[in-house]
């Protein structure tokens, strides 16, 4: 690749985190960055490249949203070791499912998704007033790390969304701590991914790490903002990516 291809691929990686940071999807800029520069690269090692990408910036979000959020770690740790094993079977399950049925099911879930957001504006803008039990907490997070956990590692685009709306919607999770969790839990799913597609030889290594030195910067920006900013900000922004999201996969399966 010359100079300009590569400050594209660094520019749309930084992008990427700072959308990942605040409400996740950024593998809908940076995998289809990294498919145009690299024509010829096959889907499973940009799926690969851009996952070391994704787990650096993640872990940055993770870093900057630690020290202000309050978060349950036992339990989100616990979370995103389901996620990191769901994302790898994921991962593993690409080659033998027809991905194409995936698209028109994930935008129809998007668009349902912004038309919730739309409808209820009150959700994940405050804390719910009555807590959910440990009991619902642990299913929540745990369910939500094992099938969204192997969606990430299967198709990816809006993973952290929808872990943030599950969060919000069935805990009361304002949006900011939502996306903190979430953040946590996308950590666990992008390690799976990351070595499972590294042990068999699906990672461009100088490319991966020069990105995600690249997406750690849009990664503390992002969370950063988030918490300078507050709920109204992160739900803004999340139609906007759902819109998007919905928008770049449409333009993918009927263009």
């Amino acid at each position: 690749m010359d100079l300009g291809e590569w400050a594209t691929l660094l520019a749309a990686s930084t992008a990427a985190g700072w959308v990942d940071a605040v409400v996740g999807g950024g593998g809908l800029i940076i995998l289809p960055t990294l498919l145009l520069v690299a024509p010829t690269l096959a889907p499973q090692t940009a799926l690969g490249t851009n996952k070391i990408a994704a787990f650096s910036g993640t872990s940055a979000a993770v870093a900057t949203f630690a020290r202000k959020v309050p978060m349950r770690w036992r339990l989100l740790v616990s979370g995103a070791a389901i996620a990191a094993v769901a994302a790898a079977a994921g991962s593993a399950a690409v080659a033998l499912i027809d991905r194409e049925y995936f698209i028109p099911i994930v935008m129809v879930v998007l668009i349902g998704v912004a038309l919730f957001v739309t409808a209820r504006p009150s959700i994940g803008v405050t804390m719910a007033t009555h807590p959910p039990t440990r009991r619902r907490t642990i299913l929540v997070v745990a369910l939500a790390a094992g099938l969204i956990g192997c969606y990430d590692g299967l198709l990816g685009p809006g993973t952290g969304t929808f872990l943030i709306i599950t969060f919000a919607t069935l805990l009361g999770t304002e949006f900011v701590r939502a996306a903190a969790m979430a953040k946590v839990i996308n950590w666990g799913s992008n390690l799976g991914a990351v070595v499972f597609l590294g042990a068999t030889g699906h990672i461009i290594w100088t490319l991966g790490l020069a990105m995600a030195a690249a997406n750690i910067a849009g990664a503390v920006v992002g969370s950063r903002m988030a918490l300078a900013r507050g709920a109204g900000f992160v739900r803004a922004v999340l139609l906007i990516v759902v819109v998007a999201m919905v928008a770049r996969l449409g333009w993918q399966q009927f263009g």
